[in-house]
């Protein structure tokens, strides 16, 4: 109100007009007041909204696959132990980190070492009497050769002596009987000496102190394996053995090395279709306040479940200071082959499955494009469907509509 009576009062002392263009002015003003009234101020004109766009271009992408999963030992190496002996010592508990070599534990070997004594002196007293048959068959052998060779010359004495007339056929005939008794004897001896062999040969001989010693050796590795050592650098993660206790057939000791450790994540086919071995993995772990760690695939695993759709890699990590612990989760970001075409935002598809994108033509008017995503790095995607040049709206979850018109200021 307080604006028509300024226009009153200016139409009022203005130079005076005729009655009718008086009137033509009054009624504007009316008019002009009225609208004013309505709308509140002056008559406004809505802007196009404006929206972020990018422009799709040729070039390539580093893709991930992103896969959860736990860690896992490198191994488990469960320890036990045939030597049936009491314990003396256990030198570690849960939790201990151990090297390889270290000893574990030890049991008593006195009634073994007792074992090995007799054992040796066994070696010993058969060693001698090896050596004593030896030589007796070598003397035997020298003796009925000697034998058969004075009765060889007394039978070629007789034989001259009955052509000469002075003995009988029997008297001859008795030395070839001696003759070829003597024969057979030492044909025994030598049989008996080649049986025997020689000690560091082969025979009967070699072969029972052979035996002995093969003996004497098992005792020897019973006292060995009485003492428990680490096969590996690693970490106890039971103890079932205590000072007193017969190990038995149980496990005494389970070791875990975590250094190398893997990551085991799973996936579907999909995911895990274009992996290989060797490829270079980023992993997260959240209980050690998501710090990364980067390793290498070192296997890709069938199916965990015969008929399920879900598959196993394993990463491989340098776990040094053992920080890495087995169960912990992990998020893994695993390294696929690299993926030429065209790229846009990650962020401009419109839906969840990604078929879909909004474009702003050369008259700023939006439009619909459906296209095929070939795979993503985690910022930027590789589509099908559209040309390169062509503009996109970056944010494809904005408030605007097909065949709106946009600003791109």
């Amino acid at each position: 109100m307080g604006t028509y009576r300024s226009l009153v009062a200016s139409a009022r002392f203005a130079a005076p007009l005729r009655n009718e263009s008086r009137r033509v002015v009054v009624c504007a003003l009316f008019v002009t007041c009225a609208l004013a009234a309505c709308h509140g101020g002056p008559a406004r004109v809505t802007a196009a909204p404006y929206v972020a766009t990018s422009i799709a271009s040729e070039g390539t992408i580093h893709p991930t696959s992103q896969l959860a999963g736990i860690v896992a030992p490198f191994q488990n190496v469960a320890i036990q132990t045939t030597t049936v002996e009491p314990t003396d010592s256990v030198n570690v508990k849960e939790g201990d980190d151990v090297y390889r070599g270290e000893v574990l534990a030890q049991l008593d070997t006195a009634d073994l070492r007792a074992e090995l004594a007799s054992d040796d002196a066994n070696t010993s007293h058969t060693y001698y009497s090896g050596v004593l048959s030896i030589a007796q068959g070598v003397d035997t052998v020298r003796q009925d050769r000697v034998t058969l060779r004075t009765d060889q010359i007394n039978l070629e004495r007789d034989e001259a002596l009955f052509r000469q007339g002075y003995i009988s056929r029997q008297t001859v005939d008795e030395q070839v009987n001696t003759v070829n008794t003597d024969k057979q004897t030492l044909s025994a001896a030598v049989s008996n000496m080649q049986a025997n062999g020689s000690l560091n040969g082969s025979g009967l001989q070699a072969a029972a102190i052979a035996q002995a010693q093969a003996q004497a050796q098992q005792i020897r590795v019973a006292i060995e394996k009485a003492t428990i050592y680490s096969p590996i650098d690693g970490v106890v993660v039971n103890r079932n053995l205590n000072v007193g206790e017969y190990p038995g057939s149980r496990q005494i000791f389970t070791l875990q090395q975590v250094d190398p450790i893997y990551a085991i994540v799973q996936g579907s086919g999909a995911q895990i279709a274009h992996i290989s071995v060797g490829a270079p993995a980023n992993v997260t772990i959240s209980d050690l306040g998501l710090q990364h760690y980067d390793g290498r695939v070192v296997g890709i695993l069938n199916q965990i479940v015969p008929g399920s759709t879900n598959f196993e890699v394993k990463v491989q990590l340098s776990n040094p200071q053992h920080l890495i612990r087995p169960g912990m989760t992990v998020q893994a970001g695993i390294a696929l082959p690299n993926l030429t075409g065209i790229r846009i935002p990650l962020t401009a598809f419109t839906d969840q499955n990604h078929t879909q994108i909004m474009t702003v033509n050369a008259q700023s008017i939006l439009q619909v494009a459906n296209v095929t995503e070939i795979g993503n790095d985690g910022i930027t995607s590789v589509v099908t469907g559209i040309k390169p040049g062509t503009r996109v709206v970056s944010n494809g979850m904005a408030t605007v509509g097909s065949g709106e018109k946009v600003s791109l200021r």
